[in-house]
């Protein structure tokens, strides 16, 4: 499982560590690590690395000081190395060891710019070491500009981040133009929480974390990702004399006349992931649909007391007409049972929720949330700030909150919070979403009260809800991935991200069986 801090939790971390006078040995650390991660990085794009050649953009912290340390391992290996201090000051030390190294030192001033904004353009790797986690607004005047005229020209080579891209909140991932797009960032200690939530990921590529040592000093994490091994274990399997309902019954409230699709769509993504039954209440029209396209359905009749379940999901496809519907919604979200609830079903939704409530936002539908309850965010507040929007919704709500994106957010109300990125692009398709909710409610129906299961993953009991929505999303990911894959990494439908479940679940466990899965994740990058 990916680990993820803000960074003061990674500063109080390094601070035993400082008091004992070790703070030159994190920073040579970190720096020996982005040199590395520079190397490989050129090695995967030309023959040799001698003359290859490195510009470093400097602050004037201790970020500064670990591009400067790394510049210099590079100028010692024969790269041509450049040095842009973008302040008054830089790291003494690390300047030192650079101009040792035989680096070249540049000033950045309003005449220099355009010759420096040329030549980074044209290196083979530029290192953002300018702004570092305790940095907040941004770049300003004369570095700002430096990065407005790199983003405007056409790079050569690749741009890597020293610990996050200058200008990405390191706690919240908020980020502040401009800023310089990283190809790779090397992060130092463990991940920093603004690199796993939008935009922050939008600006920091691939993301590789290099220990330093402190991993003892490190909190509860304020973010985490599962991983194979954690989704393997997390996967439900049924016993050698489980039958159907001992495998979770789902009960489905969605569709409507003028989207019956969803309602398919759903118990389609349900039936993949693995529950024992699906029950659908809904419109005879709309039932008789998902007969004939999922004949593993039964269409049930009346109430939603009557119908016996171990979990629910409402609101796909439904509509605010849908009065039938949404009374059933209610009853399914006042049942007590865990309930998965899509963006139909927020009419629905009473003032306060509980926990195993999981509510499947995107940013606009989740900006119409927070109409409804009175606070302002609109949906261009909730992109620029993904992570602070869903704990603000899991909080005010009460419920699971799941925020649907690139980068898929999920919140309990006291703090427990997931990012997963494991899906493409090609996952913006109509019907995805129903999918998605279909997958969460069958493994809401298998799971939610197996709480030895998470607990043996290290998830507390009250996170289990949350854990078991980012399971869904990483499932769909991958299965919306694998779809596009086999497709030579063209566009899809959601009727094939349900279709690919299946085999990517068998993948996960097999992975798990055959321990491939056991790896150092901070020897990888993330993404």
């Amino acid at each position: 499982m990916i680990s993820a801090y803000t960074g003061t939790q990674v500063r109080a971390a390094e601070e035993p560590l400082m008091a004992a006078g070790l703070g030159d040995v994190l920073m040579h650390r970190a720096a020996h690590g982005l040199a590395k991660a520079v190397v490989h990085e050129l090695k995967s794009h030309r023959d040799r690395l001698n003359g290859a050649s490195v510009v470093v953009l400097v602050g004037t912290g201790n970020n500064g000081g670990d591009g400067l340390y790394a510049a210099s391992f590079l100028a010692a290996r024969g790269m041509r190395t450049t040095a842009v201090l973008t302040g008054n000051a830089a790291h003494p030390a690390g300047l030192a060891a650079f101009e040792r190294a035989g680096g070249r030192v540049h000033r950045l001033t309003e005449a220099a710019l355009p010759g420096l904004a040329a030549e980074a353009a044209g290196a083979d790797v530029v290192i953002d070491a300018v702004l570092g986690t305790g940095a907040k607004g941004g770049l300003r005047e004369n570095a700002a500009d430096l990065v407005r005229a790199i983003t405007d020209k056409d790079r050569q080579g690749v741009v890597v981040a020293c610990d996050l891209p200058s200008g990405v909140d390191a706690d919240t991932g908020a980020a502040v133009a401009p800023v310089l797009p990283a190809d790779l960032t090397v992060t130092f200690g463990g991940a920093k929480a603004g690199l796993l939530a939008d935009p922050g990921a939008d600006h920091a590529g691939r993301v590789l974390i290099v220990p330093i040592g402190i991993d003892e000093h490190l909190p509860q994490p304020s973010l985490r990702r599962l991983e194979d091994a954690d989704i393997a274990r997390l996967l439900p399997h049924p016993a050698r004399r489980a039958q159907k309902y001992s495998r979770g019954v789902l009960g489905v409230v969605a569709g409507s006349e003028d989207y019956p699709g969803a309602a398919v769509l759903a118990c389609r993504g349900a039936l993949a992931a693995g529950v024992g039954m699906v029950r659908y209440l809904g419109p005879p029209s709309v039932a008789h649909l998902v007969r004939l396209s999922c004949p593993e359905v039964v269409c049930s009749t009346g109430t939603v007391a009557e119908n016996r379940v171990q979990a629910w999901l409402v609101g796909s496809g439904m509509g605010p007409r849908d009065h039938e519907q949404l009374t059933r919604a209610r009853e399914a979200i006042a049942s007590d049972l865990p309930v998965v609830a899509d963006a139909g079903a927020l009419p629905a939704l009473p003032a306060m929720l509980a926990p195993h409530v999981v509510l499947t936002p995107h940013a606009g539908e989740l900006a119409s949330l927070f109409q409804r309850l009175g606070h302002g965010e609109d949906r261009e507040a909730v992109e620029a700030g993904t992570l602070g929007a869903v704990r603000h919704a899991a909080e005010r709500t009460g419920a699971t909150v799941l925020l649907k994106g690139a980068t898929t957010l999920v919140s309990a109300p006291w703090g427990t919070t997931f990012s997963q990125a494991d899906g493409t692009a090609w996952l913006a398709t109509a019907g995805s979403g129903d999918v998605l909710a279909g997958v969460i409610g069958a493994l809401l129906a298998q799971t939610g009260s197996d709480v030895g299961r998470f607990s043996k993953a290290g998830i507390a009991a009250d996170g289990r809800w949350a854990a078991i929505a980012a399971l869904g999303t990483a499932l769909h990911g991958r299965a919306g991935r694998a779809a596009s894959e086999a497709v030579s990494g063209g566009p899809i439908t959601a009727g094939r991200i349900a279709d690919a479940l299946p085999e990517i679940w068998g993948k996960v466990s097999m992975l798990s069986n055959s321990g491939a899965w056991k790896r150092n994740s901070h020897s990888q990058p993330l993404r």
